[in-house]
């Protein structure tokens, strides 16, 4: 029991270490709470939490098929991916920041865009899963035959570190969510689009380098 324990905290520590860098999906996800109140954000982060998970789950048991087919179609999976950032930024850019926020209030269908908008596009990225292999074989966490209750450890504590991540940044963002006017929420949404496009652009020019 005391193994699983110590499973379940590595995994946990994996999961929040994973989630901090502050790629497209944590300026998504500040924008979102900034726009639409701390539920939007943390929905969104809890997208890409699920991503991480999955791709954990596939590099514990190895599934070969998984990870084969992610290995030959890399190429068409960031192209993708890029071009959903594209998208979500020009979105985002001519979006209206006081009709987002009635929106986020008057109807709770959009947390469910929110999360597999962002789960979409993490499962375009598949390239942690060789991170979480590499991080599972340095920390010595996966045996060649892990059993069922050190994989459910895993996964759940990488879940939980994820969300934990999620939670911490949108409740802090929320917090100085009222000190904005509205002339400053046009320029984050503004700056927030710009950013999110030269994610995607530099995802699409890093496949012809």
């Amino acid at each position: 029991m005391q193994e699983i324990v110590i499973l379940l905290i590595k995994s946990l520590a994996i999961g929040l270490i994973a989630s901090v860098p502050l790629g497209p999906v944590g300026v998504l996800c500040i924008q979102r709470t900034l726009s639409r109140g701390y539920l939007a954000g943390f929905v969104s982060g809890m997208g890409a939490a699920v991503a991480d998970a999955f791709f954990a789950l596939v590099a514990i048991l190895g599934l070969s098929v998984i990870i084969n087919f992610i290995e030959t179609q890399q190429f068409l999976m960031r192209a993708a991916g890029g071009l959903i950032l594209i998208f979500i930024g020009v979105r985002i850019f001519i979006s209206n920041p006081v009709r987002l926020m009635w929106s986020g209030r008057n109807n709770n269908q959009n947390h469910f865009s929110d999360f597999m908008s962002v789960l979409l596009l993490m499962l375009t990225n598949p390239l942690a899963i060789f991170l979480f292999l590499a991080a599972f074989a340095s920390l010595e966490l996966v045996t060649p035959k892990p059993g069922l209750l050190a994989s459910f450890a895993i996964v759940t504590g990488i879940l939980a570190g994820g969300a934990l991540y999620w939670l911490l940044l949108s409740s802090i963002i929320n917090q100085f969510r009222n000190r904005f006017r509205l002339r400053i929420l046009f320029r984050i949404n503004r700056s927030a689009g710009v950013l999110i496009v030269v994610f995607g652009i530099t995802a699409l020019l890093s496949l012809l380098i």
